[in-house]
Parts: structure tokens; C-alpha cells; sequence
């Protein structure tokens, strides 16, 4: 209520999703291009309002990707509380080559946006642009002004802002507004500000500025002194109106602001955060698994929100008063964030029309005739070794059977024998690229280990194993296993690829994701996978650099 007595509107604050542009950035966190649409789909079911689709000129590949995105989702409105299509947004550097390209692959969405960006720090500047303040500005008018050009919706951000000089923050600002940007964000690029200063900087940017008021302001912030999510909602507080945010903050070094945080955080605490979203906040677990799953980018048990502890108690007294009363330990119902007991109990005599139908409750309502039917052989298979398969388990079924990457080589069989007293051993039957079948056997340290080295002596492709997880999906010991590996070539294979926004190369990951109720047939599943895509990587790598670079 104000003075008056008069209710006031709550002001909405837009949510800028970057998962498939900044999140992708993550050392192995890559993703194909169906991942990419899926996850697209799913943010667009969560409510997100902007969605930075990738950073087309980076590849022939992520082009591709952000063209089908603003395709094929950006027309979608089902379920969203807004009652619009996302906005699909492209990144590029600010020169007329990237933004001309980045307009070429959103322009299908019809709310597309362009998102162009300058550094304006002094070390950034000097030892990286090699170029004066004068000049910078100058690059900011001629790259705003030709975007522009393009379409209306232009977003700028001086990259590095947390460490730049706010006097010429609001010189470049003042001119980017006047040759056009409709959205001015402040990236906090290296994390390095905390809450008061940066919420002091979007606070004198904002009351300094002229054209200000024409404009919306959004945060952009890193977490590498675990700020980030108290740096972006400093930000709102001093009048910021857009967040820029991934899911389960990832992103390069220590990861990007978490939307699920800031989200929540503006949810649960109203009479702190005067504003609202347009989140969907009931379908935050399930977009976060999503995301998990793809990226091979494993959620950390005690993250806020989605962590698989987020809403365990285990300790005597947290028990005590969560029986007694929930609010006591619990400052939000998991089930506001889509957390709860599956609704689906199916076994192995239910039907394709019965599992058709769960799926597309469960907004898997895209699949093709033949992707159902393939996930419905799996279920089928599942259902005969548990007794009850449960939403879980289905999504599990979805990742590993119809987001795969292109299968350059398949998996067939596979066998293992292993004891405390013999030679793990795994014989394996695979298909190969030929159409041909290929069989082999090694030993190994462990059944797994032994069923990689098989792998190996077949495909033939030199690699290292830099990470290995597995997880149980559900409880139980009849659960599915999910296997997320991580691998990277060496030994002559091309270990680098060409990061456009640093013009520096970086090391290859590539992960892999795999499920089955037999660990060592997930396990095995998951390094194919990654196998597949480092194989799927050669045909567009070199293609990538030339057009990056020329």
C-alpha cells in the first residue's frame, strides 16, 4: 500500500536466462543441438522471459542452434504466465561481423533480440583490446547504431563493468542509449564487487546517466568469491529490472548467478524484494535436472534450492520440529519448486497410450511417433526389472534414449565379470559407423575400467577420463544408475577450440551422460556418448576456426 491507501502494483523483474550461452561456456559442458532446443522448450515452459540462445558466430554449429531455437520455441506461449513467446537473444562481440550474424540466427523468433558488448576497463582495455577510452566509445556508437539497424531490441553491456571507472561507465552509457540500446546490463564479469559496491554502481548509473529512464537496467553477475547471488539482488534493489541468470549457476570459473536463487530468493522474501517474475517457480526441479543432465554438470548436494539436500533433515531436533511444524526448518515447500512424490505409478503392464499420455503431462509433448516408441521399449525393459517406475525414472529414459548424440558407434552388449579374487574382464558388441559389427575384450582395474579399455581397442580413439560420476536416480537397489563422464583427447587429437568472447583457445571436454539400472552398462552409455561427440566435434572443428577467424 502506498501513502494513500491505494494498493501498489509490484513491478516485474525480466529474467534473462544465459544457461545456453554463459552456462555452455563451462568447461565440458557441451551441448548438441537437440539438448539445446530441449532445454530451450523447458525454459520456456519455466517462464524465463529472455533467452541468450548462443553466441552464433562461435561456430557453424552454435549458429545452427540458435536458428532452430528462435524456430522452433521462440513462437511458443503454452503455460506461460506472461502470455508471450520468449525473447530469443544472440550474443556477439561488438563488430558489424558477429552482429550481423547473431541477427541472422534470431531473426525467425518473432521477439528476437541482438546483445552486443565492449569491455570499458582500463586492464581491459590496455592489455586485451589494445585501445584507448576514446576509441571504445567510438566502437560502442558505430556496433549499437548498426545493430540497430537490424532490429529494435538492442541490448548493450560494458563487459568488466565492476572494475571500470562509473565516471566512464556513464560516458559510454549516455552513448549507447543515443544510438539506440533498449537494455543496458552491468556485468560484474570476475565476480570481484560485493553487494554494496555493486548495488551502489547500478544505483549511480542509474541516477547519473542521461536517457536513463529509457532504458531497463540488468545485472550480469560471476561467483567467484560466491557473490553473485547477493551482488544481483543488491542490484534490483537499486532499481535494476533485469537479471541475468543460468540454471544452477553455471557458467565459466565459478558460474553465474543462479536463477533458482534469485527466483526464489524474490518469492519467499515479498515484503524485501518489491517486484515479481514471471517464473513458473513449480517447474524449477525438473528444468535443473534437465540442465544437470545434459551438461554433465553435476548439481552439488547442498545447493541452495535444488540440491538433493536443499529439503533433507536429518539431524534429531530439525525432525523434532518439522513434524511438529514445517515452517520451523523450512522457509519454502519443496513443492513450490516442483519438488514432490511422482504422481505416476506405472509397471510393466501399462501401455504406450497410458505412457504417452505421462509424457506429455510431463511436457514431453515434442517427441516424434518413432522417439516414443524407442523410450517405450526402454520403460517396457525397466518396468520388467522394477516394480515401480517412476517419473524419475522416465526422465532418466528420455535423456539416455532420445538426446543422445548423433551415434557414430553403438553400443550393442556388453559383459563383465569381476570379483575379489579375479581380473575384471568386460567383452563388448558394438556397432560401428560402418554399419559393421565390431567385438572385443580387455581387462581392466574395475568392471568399468575394463569396459572402457574394450571400448577403446575398438574405437580407437585416444582420450583422457577427467571426470566420473554416478548417482542413483530414485531410492532403492532396483533404482536406474545415471552415469556423467567427462573426457578430453589427447596424444595428437586436437585438445583446443576457439572461444570467440576471450579470442583465446581452450581446452576440449566433452561429456557424456548414460542410465541403467546396471551401473556398468550406464557407465559404459555415458562414454560412448562422450565419445561420440568428441568423434562429432572433428567434422565442424575446423570449419569453426576458419569462419571464427577470418
Amino acid at each position: 500500500m502506498n501513502e494513500d491507501g491505494v494498493r501498489k502494483q509490484k513491478e516485474t523483474v525480466v529474467i534473462f536466462d544465459t544457461t545456453l550461452r554463459d552456462g555452455e561456456q563451462s568447461p565440458g559442458a557441451t551441448l548438441n543441438v537437440d539438448e539445446k532446443v530441449e532445454i530451450a522448450r523447458q525454459l520456456s515452459r519455466l517462464g524465463v522471459d529472455i533467452c541468450e540462445a548462443g553466441f552464433p558466430i562461435a561456430s557453424p554449429g552454435d549458429f545452427e542452434a540458435v536458428r532452430r531455437i528462435a524456430e522452433e520455441v521462440g513462437s511458443l506461449t503454452e503455460g506461460r504466465k506472461s502470455g508471450q513467446p520468449m525473447v530469443i537473444a544472440g550474443l556477439a562481440r561488438a563488430n558489424k561481423q558477429d552482429i550481423k550474424r547473431a541477427y541472422e540466427a534470431v531473426r525467425v523468433a518473432p521477439r528476437h533480440r541482438i546483445h552486443t558488448f565492449l569491455a570499458t576497463s582500463d586492464i581491459h582495455l590496455k592489455h586485451k583490446l589494445k585501445m584507448d577510452r576514446e576509441e571504445c566509445i567510438e566502437q560502442v556508437i558505430e556496433s549499437v547504431e548498426y545493430a540497430k539497424a537490424f532490429c529494435d531490441d538492442i541490448e548493450f553491456s560494458p563487459e568488466d563493468a565492476g572494475r571500470s571507472d562509473p565516471e566512464f561507465l556513464v560516458q559510454v552509457l549516455e552513448q549507447a542509449i543515443k544510438a539506440g540500446a533498449t537494455t543496458l546490463n552491468i556485468p560484474d564479469t570476475v565476480g570481484y564487487t560485493t553487494p554494496e559496491e555493486f548495488g551502489w554502481l547500478i544505483k549511480y548509473l542509474i541516477d547519473n546517466t542521461p536517457g536513463a529512464e529509457t532504458v531497463i537496467w540488468s545485472t550480469h553477475c560471476h561467483n567467484d568469491l560466491g557473490l553473485a547471488t547477493a551482488n544481483t539482488l543488491a542490484g534490483v534493489q537499486a532499481g535494476a529490472r533485469q537479471v541475468e541468470v543460468t540454471l544452477n549457476g553455471i557458467g565459466e570459473r565459478a558460474g553465474n548467478t543462479s536463477l533458482e536463487e534469485v527466483v526464489m530468493a524474490i518469492e519467499t522474501r515479498p515484503q524485501k524484494f518489491d517486484v515479481k517474475t514471471n517464473i513458473d517457480t513449480t517447474q524449477i526441479t525438473r528444468t535443473s535436472h534437465m540442465v544437470a543432465t545434459y551438461t554433465g554438470m553435476v548439481v552439488q548436494a547442498n545447493k541452495a534450492i535444488v540440491g538433493a539436500n536443499a529439503f533433507a533433515h536429518e539431524a534429531g531436533i530439525h525432525q523434532d520440529g518439522m513434524l511438529k511444524n514445517q515452517q520451523t526448518y523450512e522457509i519454502m515447500r519443496p513443492e513450490t519448486v516442483g519438488l514432490h512424490a511422482s504422481r505416476l505409478v506405472m509397471g510393466k503392464h501399462s501401455g504406450s497410450h497410458a505412457f504417452r499420455v505421462r509424457l506429455e503431462e510431463m511436457g514431453y509433448d515434442n517427441l516424434s511417433s518413432e522417439e516414443i516408441n524407442l523410450a517405450f521399449k526402454r520403460f517396457k525393459r525397466l518396468a520388467d526389472k522394477k516394480k515401480v517406475v517412476t517419473d524419475a525414472d522416465i526422465e532418466a529414459i528420455i535423456a539416455d534414449e532420445i538426446y543422445q548424440p548423433p551415434e557414430i558407434w553403438k553400443l550393442k552388449k556388453i559383459q563383465v565379470s569381476c570379483g575379489d579374487h579375479s581380473i575384471p574382464t568386460a567383452s563388448v558388441h558394438m556397432i560401428g559407423p560402418d554399419g559393421k559389427d565390431y567385438r572385443d575384450a580387455a581387462l581392466g582395474t574395475g568392471p568399468v575400467d575394463a569396459a572402457y579399455e574394450a571400448i577403446n581397442r575398438i574405437v580407437g580413439v585416444k582420450n583422457r577420463l577427467t571426470e566420473f560420476n554416478i548417482n542413483a536416480v530414485t531410492e532403492g537397489l532396483d533404482a536406474v544408475a545415471e552415469a556423467t563422464i567427462r573426457i578430453q583427447p589427447y596424444n595428437g587429437e586436437s585438445q583446443y577450440a576457439f572461444n570467440p568472447q576471450t579470442n583465446q583457445p581452450v581446452a576440449r571436454t566433452f561429456s557424456g551422460h548414460g542410465a541403467s539400472t546396471d551401473i556398468v552398462v550406464a557407465s559404459a552409455r555415458a562414454y560412448l556418448s562422450a565419445l561420440n561427440k568428441m568423434l562429432a566435434a572433428r567434422v565442424v572443428e575446423s570449419s569453426t576456426v576458419e569462419m571464427v577467424a577470418g
